[in-house]
């Protein structure tokens, strides 16, 4: 097993332990990489969470910022604008103690505190606090669950000429230096989840790299968050458009839960949940 079984957040709930969790993506934006504008109201971000809720999420992750590469940056009003309604709504449908969990995927610290106030119990940041500091004192405040982030340069010009020696190593001394970071603010580590970023500031060989040596983030004691579902990788590898993606995210998706990652991040609940029960069935 790849590091921790359980993952604690906001309230000192606790998640797991469990083969596997999953969390089902809610892009409330208009130009998100797969389904941008699809659910940029509140009414449909809403519609398509209880959807995604109904397929088995454990976790719904709710942005209202595009970090696909080159996408342009949202200020804090739009984006609270955006994500907030949608959590309060979701928040007062499902009950303390119920799935899924909401969570909120966000680098800035205003965004994170109110939307914590307002019923999410977990925190997705892909810039690991570096974009906005005053993130931290967020997390440290409030606790909540917190996915950190690898991701090499921001995500405008992430992915113009990235360039690692050794991505494995990189990205291991990245989570180190981190996690310390956070623990020495008050942050449990408990509470922390590590996502090595695939395809944020990464070429195709990086991102194979990092997920034929998954298990080596296992070593630091946390559980791994894994991020791939549908992502230009697969176009890459197989040659593929945006919307024939979903069979390589189900076979990956199949293969990290055998080989012990915890959290799926994925557009396709119903589909992502098939391919890892199959896994846990023969491998279990």
């Amino acid at each position: 097993m790849i590091g921790a079984p359980t993952w604690t957040i906001m309230g000192g709930r606790v998640l797991g332990p469990a083969p596997f969790l999953l969390a089902g993506i809610i892009n409330v934006t208009p130009d998100s990489f797969y389904d941008g504008g699809s659910h940029d109201t509140t009414d449909a971000a809403v519609a398509h969470a209880l959807k995604l809720a109904g397929e088995g999420a454990d976790m719904l992750d709710i942005g209202g910022e595009s970090t696909r590469p080159g996408a342009p940056v949202v200020d804090e009003v739009e984006e609270a604008a955006r994500v907030l309604p949608v959590v309060r709504a979701l928040a007062q449908r499902f009950r303390e103690g119920a799935a899924p969990v909401l969570a909120v995927d966000t680098y800035k610290a205003k965004v994170a505190a109110a939307c914590l106030e307002a019923g999410a119990l977990v925190i997705n940041d892909i810039s690991a606090f570096r974009m906005e500091p005053e993130l931290l004192d967020v997390v440290a405040q409030y606790k909540p669950g917190y996915v950190l982030m690898h991701m090499q340069g921001r995500p405008r010009e992430m992915q113009r000429d990235p360039h690692y020696e050794n991505v494995v190593d990189e990205v291991m001394h990245f989570f180190e230096e981190r996690l310390a970071v956070l623990t020495a603010a008050g942050v449990p580590e408990d509470n922390i989840v590590l996502d090595p970023g695939i395809g944020f500031g990464k070429l195709l060989e990086h991102n194979l790299d990092l997920l034929r040596s998954v298990e080596r983030f296992g070593q630091l004691g946390r559980p791994v968050y894994m991020g791939l579902s549908n992502k230009r990788m697969w176009g890459m590898l197989l040659g593929l458009d945006q919307q024939e993606r979903q069979n390589a995210t189900a076979v990956a998706t199949a293969l990290l839960v055998a080989r012990g990652v915890l959290v799926h991040r994925v557009h396709e609940v119903a589909l992502a949940r098939q391919a890892a029960l199959v896994a846990r069935a023969i491998t279990a």
